[in-house]
């Protein structure tokens, strides 16, 4: 797919400035954890690439099987750090799907309940009481196998959700720190950002908590430009009234798009806080041999996986096994599982057969944002 360089007018000339700084030389291939499943061009960020320059100089139709060549791409940057050329792929990407806009299957409806965690609180705490676990398989066989309302029905947390984080009472001399809940990650991820703020406290830094909603991420990789807009003007809202010095959140999927709504704002991973301030905290020992999981966004947008690492092996006893990276991928990098095309679900399911080869004395696979639970300052 030859990519042909003529100027052209804004946004479409944005995304075809963007293509033009692709040299095409390949070296994205081997990391793409689509085109690894059948060597196809087009599922290649190079393909991409071409697909998108040719949808914004009009040179093709945006039909059904173009997008879905986009719409497989999982955004997980892989791309990005292999690129000699330093091509914003990331940035081309979002471009792209907001000039095409949200595709007649994009499961609108579904994905404005999971960036509503209040909602979400009481769909949870309903759910026990009804003893979903044991029916929600046979509920979900009663929609189309291809439902992202089935897919979210089998991927819903069945324990009930985690008490809302809460921030002590600190020194208002310490360095300030804000973190952003986000929205479903407010409810899953609420016992790693409560875990954050007490390592966060020990070491040294002062924690608020802003208000727990969506940053936009799922509007903006869903094309839905407007909305993600919304989303980014909350998130300087509240950015401001807080006070901080600088952002944090446990859930590397939003830093990319926090960044984006704040530029000038330092919006960082709090693993790389408390790696830069570890002699404050220690841990008690902990006999595991763990294989350990690395997300796509950790590596390439947090960029803490070094912190991760360093963090856990501080751990008396622990044996950290990384599990294989590229194109090595857990297929649902950028979108939620609700939003996942077969594409994905293929790439997800080799993850788990490469999880699977990681040795008989792993005692778990596990995904760590933050260090173990067992660690406590001395």
């Amino acid at each position: 797919m030859p990519l042909e360089k003529s100027p052209t007018h804004a946004p479409a000339g944005r995304i075809a400035g963007l293509a033009d700084q692709c040299v095409q030389c390949g070296l994205c291939l081997p990391v793409c954890p689509t085109y690894a499943l059948d060597r196809n061009e087009a599922e290649s960020p190079r393909g991409r690439i071409a697909i998108a320059a040719a949808l914004a100089r009009g040179q093709v139709d945006p039909g059904a099987g173009l997008r879905e060549h986009l719409d497989h791409c999982l955004g997980c940057l892989n791309c990005e750090k292999a690129c000699p050329a330093d091509v914003q792929y990331g940035e081309l990407l979002i471009e792209t799907r907001a000039l095409l806009g949200p595709g007649p299957k994009y499961p609108r409806p579904l994905l404005n309940l999971i960036k509503r965690p209040a909602r979400m609180r009481v769909l949870r705490r309903i759910g026990g009481w009804l003893a979903l676990p044991r029916w929600k398989g046979w509920l979900a066989r009663q929609l189309p196998a291809g439902s992202p309302w089935r897919t979210a029905l089998l991927v819903m947390p069945t324990d009930a959700p985690a008490a809302p984080v809460q921030t002590r009472h600190q020194d208002s001399g310490q360095p300030r720190l804000a973190l952003f809940p986000g929205c479903v990650a407010s409810i899953d991820d609420a016992q790693a950002q409560q875990a954050a703020i007490t390592l966060l406290q020990a070491a040294g830094f002062q924690v608020c908590l802003l208000p727990a909603f969506c940053c936009g991420a799922m509007d903006l990789h869903g094309g839905i430009t407007d909305a993600a807009e919304q989303a980014a003007q909350r998130v300087r809202h509240a950015w401001t009234a807080s006070g901080a010095t600088q952002l944090v959140s446990v859930t590397p999927g939003c830093l990319g798009t926090l960044r984006r709504a704040l530029p000038d704002v330092p919006v960082v991973d709090p693993l790389e806080l408390l790696a830069t301030h570890g002699d404050a905290l220690g841990f008690r020992p902990l006999a595991q041999r763990i294989a350990l999981h690395l997300p796509c966004t950790q590596i390439n947008v947090a960029r803490s996986d070094r912190a991760v690492l360093q963090l856990l092996r501080r751990v008396p006893d622990l044996e950290v096994m990384p599990l294989p990276r590229p194109p090595h991928c857990c297929g649902a990098a950028g979108q939620p599982p609700a939003g996942i095309p077969r594409a994905r679900r293929a790439v997800a399911r080799r993850d788990a057969a490469t999880s699977r080869h990681a040795g008989p004395a792993t005692a778990a696979v596990v995904q760590y944002r933050l260090p173990p639970a067992s660690g406590r300052r001395h």
